[in-house]
């Protein structure tokens, strides 16, 4: 057991920190969004540095033909770790999120949980340090233009994330809807990253030494074709996550190194769900550990074909559950029953209702 857990007594256990979703807000606030980002990119590579020790398994989905829900767990063996999320694209219509996720950490010794969190603005921060880390061993030497195609949600998080680890200093964004781009370029205004709105994808894609994809619709799309993509470029596709849900012609595969997180998952969900199961791709662990190469030279294609893994998220909740005692952004949650008998739940119960307090009104 965690030696920190077993200093607490039950009824301390019984607490659980709960992070909200205001205080997300506030301990990113705490530190800085670049900051926060380098932090989540820290822990997200330690973790892909141990991964050997991961319980690694594709997310558990249910689908439906408005979208998808799914759960993403694993573990180290001492610590357990889930993700609640969805993704519905048509939700935007009714006014609300197209991706909305929670997540717990949970001690594996005890069962019992050490952290619950909102994880909507925590897994695009995620996915921005996920995409932005790769993209420091992928990217082109030097790299300071990235096109961003898809100019949503996750948008803001990506550019954001490139500029803190790659050091990326213009954005030029497209988006079928202009005003997409026009919330983009007002929110990064003061970030120090100039952002050029372009009225076609390969206008954005002019001059730019990465691309990043990140449109929501749940479709077999062409974001990217062929001929749009040049020599020497650093492709970051982030949107294709799902079954039936791609962005990139398939012959942009054919011609790029491809790195992904977990084959088995990227092989149903990402862009190499358009290619042949045994189609080689590197592992990203692999390349952080030194046991494979990244880029490797001035023209070659590179292809982060991100479609998010448990592994990122489990960092996710470490890197926010030690940030706390920093910040103190958090309320401890009543969630788990704590009888002075463990075996007599009923006699609790009981004598709550004894004592008025859990009596119904």
């Amino acid at each position: 057991m965690n030696a920190k857990i077993a200093s607490l007594s039950p009824s301390e256990l019984a607490y659980v920190p709960f992070v909200s979703v205001d205080h997300m807000m506030k301990n990113v606030a705490a530190i800085g969004i670049e900051n926060f980002i380098r932090g989540l990119a820290d822990y997200i590579k330690d973790d892909f540095l141990r991964w050997e020790s991961f319980d690694k398994k594709p997310r558990i989905p249910a689908h439906a033909p408005q979208g998808v829900i799914e759960l993403m767990p694993t573990s180290d063996g001492k610590t357990f770790g889930f993700k609640y999320v969805n993704g519905h694209p048509d939700n935007r219509r009714d006014g609300l999120q197209t991706v909305t996720g929670f997540g717990v950490l949970s001690d594996l010794a005890t069962g019992y949980p050490l952290l619950f969190t909102e994880m909507t603005i925590l897994t695009a921060l995620r996915t921005a340090a996920t995409s932005a880390l790769a993209a420091t061993y992928l990217a082109p030497k030097g790299a300071r233009i990235m096109a961003v195609i898809g100019n949503g949600a996750q948008s803001d998080f990506q550019c954001l994330g490139f500029k803190a680890l790659v050091g990326i200093t213009d954005i030029r964004a497209y988006d079928l809807d202009p005003k997409a781009s026009q919330r983009l370029a007002r929110n990064l205004a003061g970030s120090g990253l100039n952002v050029t709105i372009c009225k076609s994808p390969e206008a954005a894609i002019e001059g730019a030494q990465i691309i990043t994809t990140v449109t929501a619709d749940k479709k077999n799309a062409t974001i990217l074709t062929d001929n749009m993509v040049g020599p020497g470029v650093h492709i970051n596709a982030v949107g294709g996550d799902c079954p039936g849900k791609t962005e990139l012609h398939k012959d942009i595969l054919l011609r790029s190194d491809i790195f992904v997180e977990f084959p088995e998952q990227t092989r149903i969900e990402g862009e190499l769900q358009q290619l042949p199961a045994d189609h080689e791709v590197t592992e990203l662990w692999e390349v952080y550990a030194g046991k494979k190469a990244g880029r490797t030279s001035e023209y070659q294609i590179t292809l982060f074909d991100s479609v998010g893994f448990a592994i990122e998220d489990f960092a996710a909740l470490r890197f926010i559950r030690d940030l706390l005692p920093k910040t103190g952004n958090f309320i401890k949650l009543d969630l788990l029953a704590d009888p002075d008998d463990p075996r007599d739940l009923y006699g609790m119960v009981l004598r709550s209702q004894k004592s008025g307090k859990g009596a119904a009104a």
